[in-house]
């Protein structure tokens, strides 16, 4: 192995471990976020922010600007896949283990399948993705219990829907991005996306009274620090980590980060802010995880994942 090619499989190397540490462990940083900010001010603030540097920096590289067509797009996307979909997994841990939202985000294949199934001259699924359909489904079933809290093992009813309602939501995203092809380039288009997402997002924060009573001073440094994390890590370095894989790795290996984030997820929940793992949430685990496979076999539509 010569030079090039040494740091070639460095790079390959370090950008999955990006993928998959860093996306899994979003869920735990919106949880920390969470302790002393509420949820769509959180997100807000952290897609504005991420949105604002990766704009400045597509620009200064001398990416031309935005066509009325492309805020037309990144519109659409963003409230789908940011606004809904994100705006779900942050509001939804407020009372729900960060791990077992991962898992039930895993669901988002289920979903792209069922409304590429739907959609007018849509693709009929296979036996095995039938079969996927039905077995996921089981696995969040498993997760549900009326009377979880953020450190039992089971997500309250009303947050499984809203979290299902996003997963959805992020499925309807990932269809329409490849029904609508619009030009320009991936950083800048997703710039653009985040920025109109926080700027939805701070508006949803203000129509629920998130800025009442709110101050800088009155956030920890544990949730300022958290952030920060989502906002650098998890929003720039993990997207251009994805971003270069999309054109470095076949889309095979690229897909595997949707089994590895829910487990980071799970293992760093119950290590750093004790959230249970039991018995039931393995088998949950198994079966979700299980059913991507299936689905994945079965040459369903592109595997997509609420990326964080």
């Amino acid at each position: 192995m010569n030079d090039g090619e040494r740091v070639s499989r460095v790079r390959l190397i370090l950008a999955f471990a990006i993928i998959y540490v860093v996306w899994g462990s979003t869920y735990l940083a919106i949880r920390i976020g969470l302790e002393t900010m509420p949820p769509f001010l959180l997100a807000g603030i952290r897609f504005l922010t991420a949105g604002a540097l990766l704009f400045a920096w597509v620009r200064l590289r001398g990416a031309p600007a935005p066509s009325a067509a492309q805020w037309k797009a990144v519109t659409i996307l963003a409230i789908l896949m940011l606004v809904c979909a994100n705006g779900a997994v942050t509001w939804s841990e407020q009372r729900a283990p960060s791990g077992l939202v991962a898992l039930i985000v895993t669901s988002v294949p289920l979903w792209m399948v069922l409304l590429d199934w739907l959609r007018p001259g849509g693709v009929r699924p296979t036996r095995s993705t039938l079969l996927g359909l039905v077995v996921g489904s089981c696995g969040v079933v498993l997760l549900v219990d009326p009377g979880a809290t953020l450190r039992d093992a089971g997500v309250p009813p009303l947050e499984t829907a809203v979290l299902m309602l996003g997963t959805a939501c992020w499925a309807a995203g990932s269809l329409y991005s490849r029904q609508h092809k619009v030009g320009g380039s991936t950083f800048l288009l997703t710039s653009l996306q985040m920025l109109v997402a926080g700027a939805i997002l701070l508006a949803l924060a203000g129509a629920r009274g998130e800025f009442a009573g709110f101050a800088p001073t009155s956030v920890s440094l544990r949730s300022w620090a958290a952030l920060a994390y989502l906002v650098l890590f998890g929003s720039i370095a993990a997207l251009s980590a994805y971003l270069w894989l999309t054109r470095a790795a076949t889309p095979a290996r690229l897909g595997t980060y949707a089994y590895v984030n829910p487990v980071v997820a799970l293992l760093l929940g119950a290590a750093l802010v004790g959230e249970r793992l039991t018995p039931r949430v393995g088998l949950a685990a198994l079966l979700l995880l299980g059913a991507v496979g299936l689905i994945t076999v079965g040459r369903a539509p592109g595997i997509g994942r609420i990326r964080r």
